[in-house]
C-alpha cells in the first residue's frame, strides 16, 4: 500500500517536473514584447502661464508622483524643450552652437527607451526595458514617469574645434534644460535635473563612440 502510494507520488512528481520544464522552455523561447513607436499629438504652442510668472515659479521639485503623463502633455513638454518652432528651416526652441543641433533627447518611460524625433513629432522605439533606475540612485530617478537623458552626438559639431565640442554640447543642453524647467513651471509639473553614472547607462542605451551623455532630467506631477 505504501509502496504503491510512493510510486504514484513519483509519477506525479515526474509529471509536474515535465510540465514545469515545458512552461520554462516556452517562457525562455517566447520573444519579449516589442516596443512600438509612439506618434505624439501635435504640440500646443499657445496657452500656459505668462513668461514672467513662469520665471517666478521655476524651481526644482524632487518629490514626484509616479502617475503617467498624458501624451499631449508629453508632446508639449518635448516641443518646449527642443522642438521645431520654425518649420521652414527646421530651427528649434533652444539654441545650439553653429546650429549643430547635436543634443538628442532620449525618453525613458516605464515600458522602455525612446528617442524624440522632432521632425515627425514621434518617439522612436529603441529598447523595451525600463532604464529609469539606471539614471540615478535617488527615488525620483526610479519612479518619475518620464526621465529625459541628454545625449550629445559630437560628430555633428564638425565646425567646432575638437577640444571644444563637449563644452558646446553642455552649454546647449543647459539651454534645453531651462526650457523644460519653464514649461514645468507653466504646466504645474515637478522636475529635477541630476547627474548620473554615465558609462553603464551608455552601455545599456547602446550608444555609439561619438555619443556622450550630459545629464538627466526627471519630470512628473508633484506629490
Amino acid at each position: 500500500m505504501f509502496q504503491q502510494s510512493g510510486n504514484n507520488m513519483g509519477a506525479n512528481s515526474f509529471g509536474w517536473a515535465s510540465a514545469a520544464f515545458v512552461i520554462s522552455a516556452f517562457l525562455i523561447s517566447a520573444p519579449a514584447q516589442e516596443l512600438k513607436p509612439l506618434l505624439l499629438p501635435p504640440p500646443r504652442s499657445d496657452g500656459g502661464k505668462p513668461l514672467m510668472v513662469a520665471l517666478t515659479q521655476r524651481q526644482t521639485i524632487r518629490d514626484i508622483k509616479a502617475d503617467r503623463l498624458a501624451d499631449q502633455t508629453l508632446a508639449d513638454l518635448l516641443w518646449a524643450g527642443f522642438g521645431i518652432n520654425r518649420p521652414a528651416n527646421g530651427n528649434r526652441t533652444a539654441p545650439s552652437a553653429m546650429n549643430s543641433q547635436e543634443v538628442d533627447l532620449y525618453v525613458a518611460l516605464p515600458e522602455g527607451l525612446y528617442l524624440y524625433e522632432p521632425k515627425t513629432n514621434a518617439l522612436k522605439a529603441l529598447i523595451g526595458d525600463d532604464l529609469r533606475p539606471r539614471t540615478g540612485g535617488q527615488e525620483f530617478a526610479r519612479t518619475a514617469p518620464v526621465t529625459l537623458v541628454f545625449v550629445a552626438d559630437l560628430s555633428r559639431l564638425a565646425k567646432a574645434e575638437p577640444d571644444r565640442g563637449e563644452f558646446y554640447a553642455a552649454f546647449d543642453a543647459g539651454c534645453i534644460c531651462q526650457n523644460l524647467y519653464l514649461f514645468c513651471a507653466s504646466a504645474g509639473l515637478a522636475t529635477v535635473v541630476h547627474d548620473l553614472d554615465r558609462a553603464p547607462l551608455a552601455k545599456a542605451m547602446k550608444l555609439g563612440p561619438n555619443q556622450k551623455i550630459i545629464m538627466a532630467q526627471a519630470i512628473g506631477y508633484p506629490k
